[in-house]
């Protein structure tokens, strides 16, 4: 069960903004607490990335305000987001396919020795420590990871986020396109994420995914926050009228 009592580790208060004169998000604020996953949703155009992006340091808020453990801070960029620990796992997994996992948990970030070389035994030792933490049945540490089934490439993703201090993550959909062992194998490792305290903004399409990886879930329609409920109190159909018909359901509340 996810402690709300205390601060939350993340606060997006009042963020709004707009492209050419459109809204793409108008006033919508959510929060994330440790160790829980918030599921974001909505149609196509809803808004739920532009707000993401707005925590990754891809985009600018015109207005609004972003909190990390009560405090006030300034992302104007990906390597401030990074500095307050928020690493974001794109559907992509923006991983080097002709590269082995090591080189791509270290990609950009390289160890190296004390003569300045590329440290590749180092590199491979750690990968190898929070493989076996994370999933110990990775064993495909020489293959590239174009060679690895889609479960298997989001461990990589997730394994670079967390050997990098990650305590909020955004993940884009991580099971889409995935069969239903891959799907169980990233369930997992989102649960052992959960369990080390990190907070976990989900942006999916799947009402089935939030359903079983989610504790809360937002969903936003043209640019606004439908609502926020309890995943636990809530059915699919109550998820897919917010998302649809833009209304809470009257028994919900979060």
């Amino acid at each position: 069960m996810v402690d709300r009592t205390g601060t939350p580790l993340v606060e997006m208060r009042d963020v709004s903004v707009s492209f050419g004169g459109v809204k793409a998000v108008d006033h919508v604020s959510v929060d994330l607490y440790p160790g829980e996953v918030v599921g974001l949703l909505g149609h196509n155009g809803a808004g739920k990335s532009t707000l993401i992006k707005c925590l990754s340091g891809a985009y600018s808020m015109d207005a609004g305000e972003i909190l990390i453990d009560g405090k006030t801070v300034d992302i104007q960029n990906p390597r401030d987001a990074r500095k307050h620990n928020i690493e974001t796992i794109y559907q992509t997994l923006a991983l080097a396919d002709n590269l082995d996992a090591a080189s791509n948990l270290f990609l950009g970030r390289e160890l190296v020795t004390g003569a300045g070389f590329v440290d590749d035994a180092r590199m491979e030792a750690e990968t190898r420590k929070i493989m076996g933490r994370l999933n110990p049945n990775f064993k495909k540490f020489a293959d590239p990871v174009k060679a690895l089934s889609g479960g298997q490439r989001q461990s990589v993703a997730i394994a670079r986020a967390v050997y990098f201090n990650a305590r909020i993550l955004i993940m884009d959909e991580p099971t889409a396109a995935l069969g239903p062992q891959e799907t169980k194998m990233v369930a997992e490792l989102i649960q052992q994420l959960k369990d080390q305290g990190i907070g976990i903004f989900l942006i999916e399409h799947d009402v089935h995914s939030v359903m079983d990886l989610c504790d809360r879930a937002s969903v936003m329609k043209n640019g606004a926050l439908v609502g926020t409920v309890n995943v636990g109190d809530v059915t699919d159909e109550d998820i897919l009228s917010m998302i649809i018909l833009g209304k809470k359901p009257e028994t919900a509340a979060a």
